[in-house]
């Protein structure tokens, strides 16, 4: 009988193996000169709260290696040694290779083997040469790092770098503040695309309170239409250079929304989390957005049309004012509601828009 338990436990603990080598898995290794005796932490975040997930004692060679399961969407970890912390990314499953020295573990680093680690260590090498001539507790946020970060933050602003950047900190200062209006700028490009392209991220939620929070969109109260006003058609040029006419749209859909817009403004990031929200949820019920950029820089209205999913035009400044006189448009932003072809009602509060829409649908 003893014979049989044990062969039971042994099986019980095969397959346990088995079944842990199976799940997807990621890694972090490397070496730390300088560290004999000294324990390693790598830790994991929840909502800005770090906790231990793993631990190494470390001999003279300095070698570690971690494995965790990966937990199915792209993450930032971070390695404790001492009060010295070293930050990395981790997207699925991969491999981060990280080469430090104990003397100077959270400051004189490489990070290798994923394109976003690369991207990690060179905003942190970014940051640290910036506060060099200062000191941490000294440094104020500098205007030519953070447009030099935006730049690599708007390459890709649903990555996990990107969300790195935003939160940030410098001797408990933030790279980009939200109670900045030019920094919420930029928080809410990030907010914008994780809403757009990862919904499911436990991050996005956090992403677009940060971002509301601190700034509500309400729209200009000008001159309302009555109900049911006829529809007047404009024809504009998408990104693709292909001709969208609203009347058409208008007889294809149930319902459009109808959005003045202009991407550089500073209320436009939390404009398109509201239109995100709302399309995602109905435009499978025959809901289509037409929305109109009215920037002066084409280049800024293509990179930020390039990454909405519904159908966006540009009314450049050439193209005059004869579509917003048409609509009785004095300020930006402004939006219609249109239902089977006949303009219902023009939004003044954005945060509105999607009970007002779902009256309808």
């Amino acid at each position: 009988m003893k014979r049989l338990s044990n062969y039971i436990a042994a099986l019980a603990l095969a397959g346990l193996l088995f079944s842990c080598k199976s799940d997807p898995q990621w890694h972090v290794d490397g070496r730390i000169e300088g560290a004999d005796g000294q324990t390693m932490y790598v830790e994991a975040s929840d909502n800005g709260q770090w906790y231990v997930i793993d631990s190494v004692s470390l001999g003279s060679s300095g070698n570690f290696s971690f494995t965790q399961r990966a937990c199915g969407y792209p993450d930032i970890y971070r390695l404790r040694l001492g009060e010295k912390t070293l930050y990395f990314p981790i997207d699925s499953i991969e491999t981060v290779t990280v080469i430090s020295k104990a003397a100077a573990f959270d400051h004189d680093y490489t990070l290798a083997g994923t394109e976003a680690a690369e991207q990690l260590m060179n905003v942190d090498r970014k940051v640290i040469n910036a506060i060099s001539s200062t000191g941490e507790n000294r440094w104020k946020p500098d205007s030519a790092l953070k447009r030099e970060l935006s730049l690599m933050l708007l390459e890709n602003p649903s990555g996990i770098v990107s969300y790195y950047i935003i939160n940030k900190r410098v001797g408990g200062v933030p790279l980009f503040n939200p109670n900045d209006r030019n920094d919420l700028k930029v928080i809410g490009a990030v907010a914008n695309a994780f809403d757009m392209y990862r919904p499911t991220d436990p991050r996005t939620k956090y992403l677009r309170n940060l971002f509301l929070t601190n700034k509500r969109v309400t729209l200009p109260a000008d001159t309302l239409i009555a109900k049911e006003t006829t529809l007047i058609d404009v024809s504009l040029y998408d990104r693709k250079g292909t001709r969208q006419e609203l009347k058409d749209v208008a007889a294809k859909n149930r319902v459009v929304v109808l959005s003045f817009t202009a991407y550089g403004s500073e209320y436009s990031p939390a404009l398109n989390i509201e239109l995100n929200k709302l399309y995602t949820k109905h435009h499978a019920d025959g809901l289509e957005i037409y929305q109109i950029g009215f920037d002066e820089n084409e280049y800024d209205w293509r990179e930020t049309a390039s990454n909405l999913p519904w159908i966006c035009v540009y009314n450049a400044p050439t193209d005059g004012p004869q579509v917003l006189n048409s609509y009785n448009v004095g300020a930006l932003p402004a939006i219609f509601v249109i239902q089977n072809g006949e303009i219902r009602e023009r939004l003044t509060d954005a945060t509105k828009i999607e009970q007002t829409v779902a009256r309808y649908m």
